[in-house]
């Protein structure tokens, strides 16, 4: 081959390269971008971890796994969740010490129809999920654990959530009757280096303990955060940061008299916050925020009741110091009716993170559950594991009138999707019937789409009663980010004029 027929063949390839680089980047003559509006598709791969469940030998956990039906996916693709640690889903370990292609807790068969799995004992281990194609927009898989007696006893649920950078946990405690663990868990090839800060009532906690922790890959880790400080406090926000890689987590919440549930990682800092859903007979509500940044921030305390925006009386604004956590106790705010709360900047905006600890029932008979801040839905928003009774969902309107509608799917062993419309009156909350698929075996799935109207925060409570304990579990429901925007790009050669 000649010097020639190389640099033509060179040339030609530089042409491809150009070519390809200026179909996204070159502006056009007239001063517009080439690039066009980016359009919304379905995402093609979805990656979700569920924490190990409990160290009880009592615990019994139930996954549910479920994709909304979406439009514009392809005819294949595969989804399954398995253990993250080389264990198997009863427990049992691989014999060949490293990451096992073992038997998967759950593989789904279709988008539409949720499919359960389940697991028992204390051994159970932290899982990996991946779903592709028509299974991965919108994949949503419910972690609910019941545990009959002991530290942190009741009802505990998790939504299995995607590896990321950094979170915020506030509501975690170091008290003497409390056992918080921070879990992690890497999804990767690589290990995570993860850093866990401790913030108190005035600020940071002083430790080196829970400076580069090491995740290492296929695996998950449970950090008691009482180790991680000599300080004794009963309120705290815990921050996640990950220096290399990436990790879920989440912080399990165990007490000694009040039971227990997963606090997971609150929106991020934000002056403006929702947290949606307190159960209407709460008999406890705390508030936990924390001020990230350099400055103090002033909240307004509102409360969105079925009625109207109320202030809770004594508790109309709430001062949090710059880098210390701040707490409030609110009692039974919501006196026997749906209710969200709405915290808003009283003057200058500040970014702040936040927290409910919830509690129902009396004596020692009482259970705890957490509502961390979430962000609104945008286009569309899933929780599993759905029972015929025991499952309220609460819809928020903070600002304007909203129109939603909401979806339950068919059942896990049978029964027919049904659909129904809601409307939500600007600064309300409203706990609506939700509708149950008709002929229902099984556990199913919710999902909500605004319609028309203000933004709409929503959450769903899951309630049973336990060895006489009104056992439950509250998750949020943020957008499910089943789609993403691609730019949509076309070829200007133009650029090679130029």
């Amino acid at each position: 081959m000649n010097r020639t027929t190389l640099s033509l063949i060179a040339g030609t390839a530089a042409l491809a390269a150009v070519t390809g680089f200026a179909a996204l980047t070159a502006p056009d003559a007239s001063g517009g971008d080439t690039a066009k509006a980016a359009a919304q598709l379905p995402v093609e791969r979805t990656s979700l971890l569920c924490p190990q469940p409990s160290t009880s030998d009592l615990a019994e956990t139930a996954y549910t796994s479920f994709t909304p039906v979406s439009k514009g996916t392809d005819s294949s693709g595969t989804a399954q969740l398995q253990s993250a640690t080389g264990k198997s889903a009863d427990g049992a370990k691989s014999g060949t010490g490293k990451k096992k292609a073992d038997k998967p807790v759950l593989t789904p068969k279709e988008p539409g129809k949720p499919v359960t799995g389940a697991t028992s004992g204390a051994d159970a281990p932290a899982l990996v999920g991946t779903a592709e194609g028509r299974f991965a927009p919108g994949w949503t898989v419910q972690e609910t654990t019941e545990v009959a007696a002991g530290t942190g006893r009741g009802l505990l649920g998790a939504n299995c959530t995607a590896p990321d950078t950094e979170f915020w946990f506030p509501g975690a405690s170091t008290s003497d009757d409390r056992t918080d663990y921070a879990h992690l868990t890497n999804p990767d090839d690589s290990a995570a280096v993860v850093d866990i800060e401790l913030y108190g009532k005035d600020g940071a906690l002083k430790s080196t303990v829970g400076e580069g922790i090491t995740v290492q890959p296929h695996s998950s880790e449970a950090i008691l955060l009482s180790t991680l400080s000599d300080e004794s406090q009963t309120n705290l926000t815990v921050h996640v940061s990950v220096r290399s890689g990436r990790v879920a987590a989440a912080v399990q919440a165990l007490d000694d008299k009040l039971g227990g549930d997963w606090l997971q990682a609150a929106t991020d800092p934000a002056a403006g916050l929702v947290l949606p859903g307190i159960p209407k007979d709460a008999t406890s509500v705390r508030l936990v925020a924390f001020a990230p940044g350099d400055s103090d921030a002033d909240l307004k305390v509102r409360l969105a009741s079925p009625s109207g925006p109320i202030t809770p009386a004594g508790n109309e604004t709430l001062h949090v110091k710059a880098g210390m956590t701040a707490a409030v106790d609110l009692g039974d705010v919501t006196r026997g009716e749906a209710g969200s709360l709405v915290l808003t900047p009283t003057d200058t905006p500040v970014p702040v993170v936040a927290a409910l600890r919830v509690v129902r029932g009396k004596g020692d008979k009482q259970e705890t559950a957490f509502i961390p801040a979430t962000a609104a839905i945008g286009t569309r928003a899933t929780v599993a594991d759905n029972r015929s009774k025991g499952s309220t969902l609460a819809l928020t309107a903070p600002g304007r009138t909203a129109e939603v509608k909401v979806t339950a799917s068919a059942g896990s062993e049978g029964g027919t999707a049904v659909t129904k419309t809601y409307t939500i009156k600007g600064g309300t909350t409203q706990n609506v019937a939700a509708p149950v698929p008709a002929g229902l075996k099984g556990t199913y799935a919710l999902t909500v789409e605004p319609v028309s109207g203000g933004s709409v925060y929503a959450s769903r409570t899951l309630a049973e009663t336990i060895e006489g304990v009104p056992a439950f579990t509250v998750q949020t429901l943020p957008d499910d980010r089943g789609t993403v925007a691609v730019p949509r790009a076309e070829q200007d050669l133009s650029v090679l004029q130029k």
